[in-house]
């Protein structure tokens, strides 16, 4: 069987003359095989350990803000103010 321009596997770009698909490494001797088809998804081994994946994505545990930064209270605290002193003036 010649080499396909297209892998009919996993649909990469075959080069002329290659042994096998740089992308899932079907050739004529596996036949195109559903193996190589498998190994070209990329998925996770079935011992795939999410926690452990993330911690080495993501680094550390992740930090959740608690409450309100103080310099949004000092904020909204000007805003009554500044709104006070506008009712005072108009009244």
């Amino acid at each position: 069987m010649p080499t396909p321009e297209i892998c009919p596997t996993c649909g990469a770009e075959v080069p002329r003359n290659a042994k096998a698909c740089p992308e899932c490494g079907s050739d004529e001797e596996t036949g195109w095989s559903e193996q190589a088809r498998y190994d070209a998804l990329d998925l996770p081994e079935e011992k795939f350990d999410y926690d452990e994946f993330a911690k080495r994505e993501f680094g550390s545990e992740p930090t959740i803000p608690r409450g309100i930064p103080w310099f949004w209270w000092v904020i909204a605290l000007l805003l009554v103010v500044a709104a006070a002193m506008a009712i005072l003036a108009v009244g």
